[in-house]
């Protein structure tokens, strides 16, 4: 069998980014989050997907995020009984020039989230400086665990640990009726965020670490919180899966998301139909359908072009950007799957 090789993560190029958030996947679209029923605002609906409002530029992501966990916290405090009545009311809000949550009715959580939000875009030490004094405001705020997991831990172990924190502090922080009752609407909801970036900087970690079988149970229930999938989970799990040969899994995966077309879900359902089937010609025919996807995949998992240094943030379809960003988390299930590999090579050399 081939030596395992040491993996690398998509996510190596986010270390100083407020995600483990932010998708690499970040300019394929993704399914819209579910609408609610009524005009007055749930938790079930993104905060600011009001119809005809558009959110003021507010110069960065964590300004973003920022801003829409004040407007949904405006929204849910009000009753509207339109539309047109929550756009007017939001429109005044922001153009009012007041802050859309007076310092003093802040919560110690949304405090210590303020901080946060702060430490992600100052550079060096002041960050993990203001991620500590995050947790003394508020030792339940995920994102400071998060960022001391991406800046102080010295080895994979140590990340391990302070992101089974933020894990463990996203819990408490939502608490546990929260999991039962908006299981589907993760990551629409702001104040869920610092959890599922603890959550995957933690499923990353134990598959760094060789523990797949629990990386994979943490993106799966990831998916289940959140199967508009935001963050991309569901790229790093589908390798994860065809490595440890769960076909019946990834047969749920395809189904689950049975209208994508990337290079990631082309080449692994060829690889998936080998793994069962062999070159059969349907199999053949879906490696050809793959490589009419992404030309440049065969040259990184056949290793004729070495992975960059530094991966790529942003993924483009069909480029080589996105043939890396598949390569570089799918390579162990082709060499893992004995024949593959030869059977890739022969099918491009035609």
């Amino acid at each position: 069998m081939t030596e395992k090789k040491p993996r690398k993560t998509k996510k190596t190029t986010e270390k100083t980014t407020p995600s483990a958030a932010k998708s690499t996947k970040s300019t394929k679209s993704t399914k819209s989050t579910k609408s609610t029923k009524s005009t007055k605002s749930t938790k079930s609906a993104e905060p600011p997907a009001i119809q005809g409002f558009e959110l003021p530029n507010v110069g960065s992501l964590q300004g973003m995020e920022k801003m829409m966990r004040q407007i949904q916290k405006l929204l849910e405090e009000n009753e509207f009984e339109s539309i047109e009545e929550a756009n007017a009311f939001l429109q005044e809000a922001l153009t009012s020039g007041q802050p859309l949550t007076p310092p003093e009715e802040e919560t110690p959580m949304e405090k210590a989230q303020d901080i946060m939000y702060e430490a992600w875009s100052v550079p060096g030490k002041k960050r993990v400086q203001l991620a500590k004094r995050a947790l003394k405001i508020c030792p339940d705020c995920a994102d400071a665990y998060v960022l001391l997991a991406q800046e102080s831990a010295k080895t994979l172990k140590e990340a391990k640990a302070f992101y089974e924190q933020g894990v463990q502090a996203g819990e408490r922080a939502l608490g546990p009726e929260f999991f039962v009752e908006q299981a589907g609407y993760f990551w629409g909801m702001t104040e869920t965020r610092p959890y599922m970036r603890a959550r995957q900087g933690l499923a990353e970690c134990c598959l760094q670490l060789g523990e797949t079988e629990e990386a994979i149970a943490h993106y799966q229930e990831m998916l289940r919180l959140n199967p508009n999938d935001n963050q991309g989970i569901r790229y790093m799990l589908l390798p994860c899966l065809l490595e440890e040969g769960a076909s019946e899994a990834v047969a749920n995966l395809f189904q689950q998301y049975k209208d994508e077309s990337s290079a990631s879900w082309t080449y692994s359902r060829a690889l998936w139909l080998f793994q069962k089937d062999g070159a059969t010609e349907q199999t053949n025919q879906e490696l050809q359908q793959a490589l009419e996807s992404n030309k440049y995949v065969p040259d990184y998992l056949l290793e004729k072009k070495k992975m960059p240094k530094q991966l790529p943030s942003l993924i483009g379809w069909g480029d080589e950007s996105e043939a890396v960003s598949y390569a570089v988390t799918a390579l162990w299930a082709w060499h893992k799957t004995a024949g593959a590999l030869e059977w890739l090579s022969a099918t491009v050399a035609k």
